[in-house]
């Protein structure tokens, strides 16, 4: 089986409650592998997407239950997936109107595979990732 490319870590904060980190694994020439986080999402907007993630995490063999504030291990996750939820979460973070999150999760879980990798590579590197961010969350929101 082969190596999972990507990995969400459970970050325990105050007051029982819990945040996601999504890291992803850049093979370097000689230097081995790196983990580079992607992005940290907590709060409302991680409590808007919870289904989205909790998909995720049962296309890749785990139970829902398995997401807890205890998890020590992190959820090794395909290449698509980890897309999916690096876009999604880039896409979120930011925002606080809980229908806006809505809309975007549900609009993202309909983009076809090769829209998602595209914009995932535009939102998460380079200079113009602010922007991209801010760009996909127009065409998907219309913020």
């Amino acid at each position: 089986m082969a190596k999972k490319p990507f990995h969400l870590q459970v970050v325990p904060s105050e007051s029982n409650h819990y945040g996601v980190e999504l890291f992803q694994d850049h093979f370097r020439k000689g230097n081995g592998v790196e983990s580079l986080l992607v992005s940290k999402l907590d709060g409302p907007p991680l409590q808007c997407v919870t289904d989205r993630l909790l998909e995720a995490l049962k296309k890749n063999g785990y139970r829902s239950m398995d997401l807890s504030r205890g998890r020590k291990t992190p959820f090794d996750l395909d290449e698509e997936t980890g897309v999916r939820l690096g876009l999604l979460f880039v896409a979120v973070k930011p925002l606080r109107k809980l229908g806006r999150i809505e809309a975007i999760s549900s609009l993202m879980n309909a983009m076809a595979a090769e829209e998602a990798y595209y914009w995932f590579a535009k939102c998460t590197s380079g200079e113009h990732s602010r922007r991209a961010q801010k760009s996909v969350r127009i065409l998907l929101a219309e913020e």
